[in-house]
C-alpha cells in the first residue's frame, strides 16, 4: 500500500482502547496516511475491537459489514482483544483482510505498508505469553480531555473475564514517562487527563516483578504537573484503593472527588465464585471512608447481573446492598459466557430473559441514585470544563465531581472552565440556572441528568 492512503477508524470498549486508536492513528499520520471519517470511502477501515461480553463481538462483525458497504474495495484491519482471542473467527469475516493481536497491535503501520490485498485475510498474532512489551498510548482528538495509559494487562484471574487472555500479565508505563506525557498534553492544550489501564491499581508491576513503582508515587507526581488543570482516575480496584490514595485525592490539588469502583457483585457467595479479591465489607469501608474524606464525590460502580448460580436472594442482596452504599451511578453488565474462563464451565446459568430483567431493575436504580446525587448539589457553586459540541446543538461538560452540565452550543465556552450554580431540577429532569451568565453573550446552564452511562 502506498503511502497518502485514507485510513478510518472505529473503537468499541473502553478508554484505554480509545488511547490506543488515537495512538494508531497518530503512527500512521506520520507514515504519510491520511485520517478521514468513516463515510468518506477511505482506502482503509482499522477497527479496535472489545470483548468483554457477546454483544461486543457481535459489534465487530456489524462494524465490519458496514465498512464493506461503504468502500467495498477498502483494506480492513481489525485489531484489538478480540482479535487477540479470536483471530482466526475474525479472519472468516467476509471483508476482513488483516487480524492484528497484541503484539502486532502497534506495528500496524509497518504492516500496512508492506500489504498486498489478495482475497485472504491474514493473521498477525502470537501467543498473550508472549505479549510482555508495555507500549505508551493517550487519547488525542478531543482538545478539551485526554485519556493517558498508564498500565496494561492484567494479573487477576476473575473466573468470568477473558482480558488476561487478551491483554497478557500486568505492566506498566514509568512515572518518569508520563510525567512528561501529561506535561506536553498540557502544553498542548489539554485541560482534562483520564488516567486509564486494565488494573491500574497495580501500577508499577511488570510482567510477573514486584512493584518498581506504586500507583500513590505516580499521581502524586501527576499533581505537581502545573500544565494541566484536572485529573481522573478511570477505575481501580477496591482492594487497591487504600486509605492513602482515597486521602491523598481528598488534599489534592488536581485529582478531582470521583471514583469509579467494580464491585460486581453486592453477594459474598458471587464474589467468591467470581473470583473476586475482596468481600463486600471491604467494599463498604472503601465507600465509606471516601465519603468520610469527599461527601460530594462522585462514586461509579460496576455490577454484572446473571452469574452462573445467582440466585434472586443473591441478587436482592446486590440491589440491597448498592442501594444503601450512597453511590453516585452504576454501569450495569449482563453476564455473557466467554470461552475460556471457568464461569462458562459452571453450572446453573440464569436465563437470559432473568438477566435482563434483573439488568433493568438496577438500570433504573442507577437513574435514581444519580438523580438523587445531582439533587444534592442544587444550589452549590460548581466549575464546569466544557468540552464539545453535541448534535442536538448543545455543549456539555463536567464538574470537578462528574456532574454533567450542558448549554446551548458557543463556541466561547469550549475548553473552558465556567462557575455554575445550578438552582433546580427542570421538566426533564435536568438541573437549571436561569441567573447564570458564562459567556460574553447569556448562555443558560443546565446540569443534565443521564439517563444510564
Amino acid at each position: 500500500m502506498q503511502k497518502g492512503a485514507t485510513v478510518a477508524y472505529h473503537t468499541l470498549g473502553c478508554k484505554l482502547n480509545f488511547a490506543e486508536t488515537s495512538t494508531l492513528a497518530r503512527d500512521l499520520d506520520k507514515a504519510g496516511f491520511d485520517k478521514v471519517e468513516f463515510n468518506d470511502m477511505p482506502d482503509v477501515f482499522v477497527i479496535n475491537t472489545c470483548s468483554v461480553t457477546e454483544n461486543a463481538n457481535r459489534k465487530c462483525r456489524q462494524v465490519v459489514n458496514r465498512a464493506r458497504r461503504i468502500s467495498p474495495d477498502a483494506i480492513i484491519a481489525v485489531t484489538g482483544c478480540f482479535a487477540q482471542l479470536k483471530p482466526e473467527e475474525i479472519a472468516d469475516i467476509p471483508g476482513v483482510d488483516m487480524v492484528l493481536g497484541a503484539a502486532d497491535k502497534f506495528k500496524l503501520t509497518e504492516h500496512l505498508l508492506n500489504y498486498k490485498k489478495n482475497g485472504a485475510a491474514k493473521i498477525y498474532s502470537c501467543e498473550i505469553d508472549h505479549v510482555n512489551e508495555f507500549i505508551p498510548s493517550h487519547s488525542k482528538g478531543d482538545r478539551t480531555r485526554a485519556f493517558l495509559k498508564a498500565q496494561d494487562g492484567c494479573d487477576y484471574s476473575c473466573s468470568f473475564c477473558t482480558i488476561p487472555l487478551a491483554r497478557g500479565s500486568s505492566r506498566s508505563d514509568t512515572i518518569k514517562n508520563l510525567v512528561t506525557s501529561a506535561r506536553q498534553l498540557g502544553l498542548d492544550g489539554i485541560k482534562e487527563i483520564v488516567l486509564t489501564g486494565i488494573n491500574i491499581g497495580d501500577f508499577g508491576k511488570n510482567n510477573g516483578f514486584d512493584h518498581a513503582e506504586h500507583f500513590i508515587d505516580l499521581i502524586r507526581e501527576l499533581d505537581s504537573v502545573d500544565d494541566v488543570d484536572r485529573f481522573r482516575i478511570s477505575s481501580i480496584e477496591p482492594n487497591l484503593l487504600n486509605d492513602e490514595i482515597i486521602k491523598f485525592v481528598s488534599e489534592s490539588k488536581r485529582f478531582m472527588p470521583h471514583f469509579h469502583i467494580p464491585l460486581q457483585s453486592g453477594s459474598n457467595r458471587i464474589l467468591k465464585l467470581m473470583k473476586r479479591r475482596y468481600l463486600k465489607e471491604l467494599y463498604a469501608d472503601r465507600v465509606k471512608r471516601i465519603k468520610q474524606l469527599m461527601p460530594h464525590c462522585c462514586i461509579g460502580v460496576d455490577v454484572i447481573v446473571g452469574f452462573p448460580g445467582e440466585t434472586e436472594e443473591d441478587f436482592m442482596e446486590t440491589y440491597n446492598f448498592v442501594r444503601g452504599l450512597g453511590v453516585s451511578y452504576l454501569h450495569v453488565f449482563s453476564y455473557s459466557e466467554r470461552a475460556n474462563t471457568l464461569a462458562s464451565e459452571m453450572n446453573k446459568a440464569v436465563p437470559k430473559a432473568v438477566r435482563l430483567e434483573r439488568s433493568k431493575m438496577l438500570q433504573v436504580l442507577s437513574i435514581k441514585l444519580k438523580r438523587a446525587f445531582y439533587k444534592n448539589h442544587i444550589n452549590e457553586s460548581m466549575n464546569v470544563l466544557f468540552e464539545s459540541e453535541q448534535s442536538s446543538g448543545m455543549i456539555h461538560g463536567f464538574s470537578e465531581n462528574y456532574i454533567k452540565v450542558s448549554t446551548p452550543f458557543d463556541p466561547l465556552l469550549i475548553n473552558k472552565v465556567m462557575e455554575v450554580h445550578p438552582t433546580k431540577f427542570d421538566s426533564e429532569g435536568n438541573l437549571f440556572d436561569q441567573n447564570n451568565i458564562v459567556a460574553a453573550e447569556s448562555v443558560l446552564e443546565t446540569v443534565t441528568l443521564p439517563m444510564h452511562n
